[in-house]
């Protein structure tokens, strides 16, 4: 086996709060790049996809646990095995409240799933139990503090043949500003689902005020009203009911998804395989809401390329019908895998062939560098 990584960077497109200019000046999603090599020379490519306003890790701190404390633990390893692989991994980087270096290791989680499934000779999909959805349905981003950017971003969507939107409500947004935001765009897609996220910006009464002012205003679900840390504040909006409220943040193990949902804290979980450490916990979560007849959405860290084509495959395992929000082709370029992940008519085709279905094309003169080997 040899490991091998290096950062890559996509310049971004269009305006996204999350997304900011690097010291350079330049607006980019970060990326690292990890590429598994077998004794036979057969290839697995992962992903992993940090970024600091959303979460605390870094490409420096990827590539360094990569390289100090990852990419040793995996030789010897069998890619298939891949519950064992999250043991190395969780024994050479321990979970404090949970998993630790979380996006990193969803990175090394693809890379091996890609492998294992070209080993096989069949897709990701196929390696994770089957397509139960071979078409998933897309959201579209609307994410402006400006009606008028609001209504060029839909007219936007509706040309590419989206139907359904989500939205980013919450401070420094007032929420006088929210509740008109989703009554244009419910009056804009009347029939769409229409999807609200917050990423964790309301306190407890601001959440509880806004719930059913959102619902009012055409909303149909409520992402990450709160920081996942507010326990109680999750349970009051829950007895609420003004709408169905789904994590995001702080679920990153099934131990959380489990824990939370007994607590009556959630009514599903918007999935985001590249924060769970990867396609085999994610799969146990989602097991586990759908036994319980809890939501499960597909959703994403504006994704490229492998990370994409990795949530693809573990959707259409799950079967999800709910518009997906994966906007990683909305807002980036300079894709390594052109055209493979083109989405048509609003929809993604979950991809095809053996592994995650893409290789990434790499620029003349990008190097990899080498972690770790054994022969």
């Amino acid at each position: 086996m040899r490991v091998e990584a290096a950062p890559y960077a996509y310049p971004v497109v269009g305006s996204f709060k999350f997304l900011r200019p690097d010291r350079s000046g330049r607006v980019v999603r970060p990326s690292v790049l990890i590429r598994l090599t077998d004794a036979d020379g057969r290839i697995g490519w992962g992903q992993a996809v940090p970024m600091p306003s959303w979460t605390y890790e870094t490409v420096e701190t990827v590539m360094s646990t990569l390289a100090e404390h990852l990419a040793e633990a995996l030789l010897g390893a069998d890619p298939e095995s891949i519950d064992e692989i999250h043991e190395r991994m969780n024994r050479a980087i321990r979970p404090a409240f949970s998993t630790g270096q979380p996006l990193c290791k969803a990175g090394v989680d693809i890379a091996c799933h890609d492998l294992a499934a070209k080993q096989r000779g069949c897709s990701v999909a196929e390696l994770l139990g089957g397509v139960r959805q071979d078409s998933l349905t897309l959201s579209w981003t609307v994410a402006a503090a400006d009606l008028d950017e609001v209504g060029r971003l839909l007219e936007e969507g509706r040309a590419l043949g989206y139907r359904n939107f989500n939205i980013k409500v919450g401070p420094p947004q007032s929420l006088e500003y929210d509740l008109l935001l989703a009554r244009t765009v419910r009056e804009f897609a009347p029939d769409g689902f229409l999807w609200a996220d917050a990423n964790t910006g309301y306190e407890v009464e601001e959440a509880l005020e806004a719930a059913p002012k959102l619902a009012d205003a055409g909303v149909d679900v409520l992402e990450s009203p709160l920081p996942p840390n507010r326990i109680r504040g999750y349970q009051r909006l829950r007895r609420q009911g003004a709408l169905p409220i789904l994590m995001d943040e702080g679920i990153l193990s099934p131990v959380e998804a489990e824990e939370f949902a007994a607590l009556g804290m959630l009514d599903g979980i918007a999935m985001k395989p590249a924060r769970s450490a990867g396609l085999a916990p994610s799969k146990k979560i989602i097991e586990g809401l759908q036994e319980a007849g809890l939501w499960v959405l597909g959703s994403g860290l504006t994704d490229p390329d492998l990370s994409l084509a990795a949530s693809l495959h573990l959707f259409g395992w799950a079967g999800i019908q709910k518009p997906c929000a994966l906007n990683g082709p909305q807002f980036l370029e300079g894709i390594l895998a052109e055209g493979a992940l083109a989405p048509t008519e609003g929809r993604f085709l979950v991809p095809k062939g053996d592994g995650l279905g893409i290789e990434p094309v790499l620029p003349e003169g990008f190097r990899l560098t080498l972690l770790a080997e054994k022969g």
